[in-house]
């Protein structure tokens, strides 16, 4: 057995753990954890100690043995408090659900939502109301079952505040696109445009659920090394799962002809571009060529032929 010692980032020595260096790094956390019952190994991280002309240390991964890490008798790392975790599974189902509920309420209640719009009887949906509901439910219970029979998550976990921002951001989209759409006075567009773009709108969701699977298909569950995903949209595109994602939501705001949906479509497509110039940034460093990696073939990122 070694003895290791475990600091602060500010350096202050927390503890020291004996350990053997051929034990992992989640043996590590399990120790640790006998030391705080608070700190489970979720909410843990683990870095060497920041060298000159460094700004982070490394990050220990889970599945390695210490011994990879050149740690040794009376070595260091440094902990980090990743604060309270939520599963990724949990965390995706709520943000879905509540879309997949909040929205419809406008459709079917609007005699409660709509309090202040005087009327003798119930409003009468146009096809395109009708229609919208339909592909907006479409949409978010695809997600779930995504959620739970598609998606392999890198993390299993990810900080609780994700789950209220995350909610924030869907139900309130949800709420504020459904009040206008359904809206006992809106007027609906030309009715051929609109059901021709939902109709284009599902075939992007169903070129979505493709490219999902062909992600999926890539890595195992639990395994955080990258593969250079091929086939479908992804021989041209980087992040065909997004650029389906965006054109499925630019198509929906054509047919409904409401701000709201446009603002929500924009924003999406704003974080998704982000997403997506990262991930294509870390293919091409991933894979460059060098030490026997393949290389990364040219690619749009995400939206041809812009970006």
């Amino acid at each position: 057995m070694g003895k290791l010692e475990v600091a602060s980032r500010s350096g202050r020595i927390i503890t020291t753990i004996d350990i053997n260096g051929e034990a992992t790094v989640s043996e590590l956390k399990r120790k640790f954890q006998s030391y705080s019952r608070k700190y489970y190994p979720a909410r843990q991280r683990f870095s060497l100690p920041v060298k000159a002309g460094e700004k982070r240390g490394v990050v220990l991964e889970d599945g390695k043995r210490l011994a990879d890490y050149g740690l040794a008798e009376g070595g260091r790392v440094d902990f980090k408090d990743l604060g309270p975790q939520i599963g990724y599974s949990t965390v995706f189902f709520w943000e879905y659900f509540g879309p997949l509920v909040v929205y419809p309420l406008f459709f079917f209640f609007p005699q409660y939502l709509y309090p202040h719009i005087k009327s003798a009887s119930p409003p009468v949906h146009s096809l395109v109301q009708k229609l919208a509901v339909a592909y907006w439910c479409f949409h978010y219970a695809k997600r779930i079952v995504e959620t739970y029979t598609i998606h392999k998550f890198g993390h299993a976990t990810m900080p609780i505040f994700n789950l209220f921002r995350n909610c924030a951001y869907y139900w309130g989209f949800a709420a504020y696109v459904s009040y206008f759409v359904n809206h006992p006075k809106y007027t609906a567009p030309n009715q051929t445009l609109s059901v021709a773009c939902l109709g284009l709108a599902v075939l992007m969701q169903l070129g979505n659920l493709r490219s999902h699977i062909i992600l999926a298909n890539l890595r195992a569950p639990g395994e955080k090394d990258y593969k250079i995903p091929r086939g479908f949209l992804f021989n041209f595109v980087s992040c065909a799962n997004y650029t389906f994602e965006i054109w499925g939501w630019l198509l929906y705001s054509v047919a409904v002809q409401s701000l709201a949906a446009w603002m929500f479509a924009a924003t999406g497509a704003a974080q998704m571009v982000q997403w997506a110039i990262a991930k294509h940034s870390r293919l091409r460093k991933t894979f460059d060529g060098k030490d026997g990696r393949p290389k990364y073939p040219r690619r749009w990122i995400i939206f041809p032929p812009f970006l």
